[in-house]
């Protein structure tokens, strides 16, 4: 359990760092003189650097010790963040964000084959769940912390917190992470990599990844504007529902985790189902205060659950060669949620309205229970078993 703790300490920090930009925006581009919409680069940016980069960098590091790759890439992470706060206009911070994105897209595929590599067979879906968490608790707490000293000593001191958060990570890894971790792995070579992306039990649970960011963040990436302008709540509470949202959040991750370890494919189609049945809820209830702000916790929870298998089922099917596969995981989810905002802002343009949102989300689910089902008959009928791990480098 200890290493698993170091790898949710580092994924804590990518996560923060990646989120928390949102929150210091306006501080940043006043201070590097460029607008606001100019500063949103940086947000993009940093969706690119793990969509793109990530899994080259995971291929181009496959020979790398994973424990040495894990303290290199948290060492990236805590001079990015020091480079950030001493950066002296846009370009090097845009420059500067995209390199750390990178590095983010590549930890994130290496710590979930390293944390799985950790546990028994039976406890895979709870390791990878304590990765996410990384990812949910930063947004309960680092990002809500990070804007709070933004706000009060300036946006260089955010990234100045960060980079000392990198410390406490490369610490971590140093004491907690096995010394020994996987020092007799043989890669598994660039062409059997992409070979098992083949394998249906991949790149259909890639689908559902991409189904899963377009539910969430088509509604999420305008929760603001629905809660203020469809259901009528003050603006001061806007932060505590997304707080509420992100508790659920958190716990439906560790939800999903034992799930996964249970019964993996039976728990994510229901949870798939569920998941569209939120959402249709949310469009029914969107005018109403209290159902809704129940129905977005409840939403927030699915989010999470659902994310856990997904990710177990892409590593158990690669275990033979996960480097590849693993690192498009973050990238399906930076593509998803960038796909989600597209779709979302298009549906506004075209005047239907923020309420309308949550069925773009209704008919992504239902097409994801359909290739869930889908791909669990046709793993049945051929009676394909996973292939066996290898130890991680």
């Amino acid at each position: 359990m200890l290493p698993l703790i170091a790898l949710f300490l580092a994924a804590f920090a990518f996560g923060t760092t990646e989120f928390v930009i949102a929150g210091v925006l306006p501080e940043v581009a006043q201070g590097l003189g460029v607008s606001v919409p100019t500063a949103g680069y940086l947000v993009s940016g940093y969706a690119c650097g793990i969509a793109i980069g990530g899994p080259l960098l995971a291929l181009a590091t496959s020979k790398v010790s994973r424990k040495t790759l894990l303290l290199g890439l948290a060492i990236a992470f805590t001079l990015g963040q020091v480079a950030c706060a001493l950066a002296p206009d846009f370009a090097s911070m845009l420059l500067l964000r995209v390199a750390t994105a990178v590095a983010h897209g590549c930890y994130f595929g290496v710590a979930m084959v390293v944390a799985v590599s950790l546990v028994r067979e039976d406890q895979r879906g709870r390791a990878v769940a304590v990765i996410l968490s990384g990812l949910t608790v930063s947004n309960v707490i680092g990002v809500p912390a990070g804007t709070a000293i933004g706000a009060l000593w300036g946006w260089r001191a955010t990234f100045w917190v960060m980079g000392a958060l990198g410390i406490v990570a490369i610490i971590a890894m140093l004491l907690l992470l096995p010394r020994t971790l996987g020092a007799a792995n043989r890669p598994a070579g660039l062409a059997r990599e992409v070979r098992v992306l083949s394998r249906q039990q991949v790149w259909t649970s890639l689908i559902l990844m991409l189904m899963l960011m377009i539910g969430q963040f088509t509604l999420f990436t305008y929760i603001t504007p629905t809660l203020l302008d469809v259901t009528g709540l003050d603006e001061s509470l806007i932060p505590w529902v997304l707080l509420l949202n992100g508790v659920g959040a958190t716990i439906g991750v560790f939800v999903g985790g034992k799930l996964s370890d249970w019964k993996l494919m039976p728990s994510l189609i229901t949870l798939l189902g569920l998941q569209a049945v939120m959402l249709a809820v949310i469009h029914a209830v969107a005018p109403y205060p209290v159902p809704m702000v129940a129905a977005i916790v409840l939403w927030g929870g699915l989010n999470f659950a659902i994310g856990a298998p997904v990710q177990t089922r892409i590593l158990t099917w690669t275990a033979d060669a996960s480097n590849l596969a693993s690192s498009l995981i973050p990238s399906g989810f930076n593509v998803g949620i960038a796909l989600a905002a597209s779709l979302g802002a298009a549906m506004l343009n075209a005047g239907l309205g923020y309420r309308s949102l949550p069925l773009a989300g209704v008919l992504a689910m239902l097409v994801a229970v359909v290739v869930a089902v889908a791909s669990q008959a046709f793993e049945w009928r051929s009676r394909a078993a996973p292939p066996l791990p290898t130890a991680a480098e």
